[in-house]
């Protein structure tokens, strides 16, 4: 088994624990598998709708028919990259965890595609981690960048 394979990517619901899937979960819970290349000219691989994933999420997970969707979702990286992306841009967002039949090679464990989004088509790779968020000061706001993290010797005081 290959790290890809191993790796989890963990969805965080408000203050809810964690829960870990496989990509392989993820597709096989959205319930249709399909060429990125549907939504994404000139992309490679196999995906799987974010929308329907996030229908069977709910679901699973036992949530009211009546809790209010979430207003955005952040998106961590392996690389401290992270993106909050406004949730009426995920309607037709594409998960990429495949190629060519078998786990990403690289950039995995999963990517995802946001062919409307706000640049021309969003896509943040090797993503480890799935948050829904709901901060309605924040509506239709997005985000990009990479966490700045200190160790702590950066943050001693050097004296000479």
């Amino acid at each position: 088994m290959t790290q890809q394979q191993q790796q989890r990517i963990a969805v965080h619901d408000g203050d809810r624990a964690p829960v870990l899937f496989s990509p392989e979960e993820m597709a096989a819970s959205a319930g249709i598998v399909f060429p990125l290349a549907e939504r994404v000219s000139g992309a490679a691989g196999d995906a799987f709708d974010f929308g329907a994933w996030f229908a069977r999420f709910r679901e699973r997970e036992g949530a009211d028919p009546g809790e209010p969707l979430p207003t955005h979702l952040k998106l961590e990286a392996a690389d401290t990259f992270e993106a909050v992306i406004p949730w009426e841009q995920l309607t037709d967002a594409a998960v990429q965890f495949a190629l060519d039949g078998a786990p990403l090679p690289k950039n995995g464990p999963v990517r995802l595609y946001v062919p409307n989004g706000s640049s021309e088509c969003l896509n943040v790779k090797s993503i480890v981690a799935f948050r829904l968020l709901r901060d309605e000061a924040r509506r239709g706001e997005a985000s990009y960048g990479f966490k700045r993290t200190f160790s702590a010797d950066d943050m001693r005081i050097k004296k000479p």
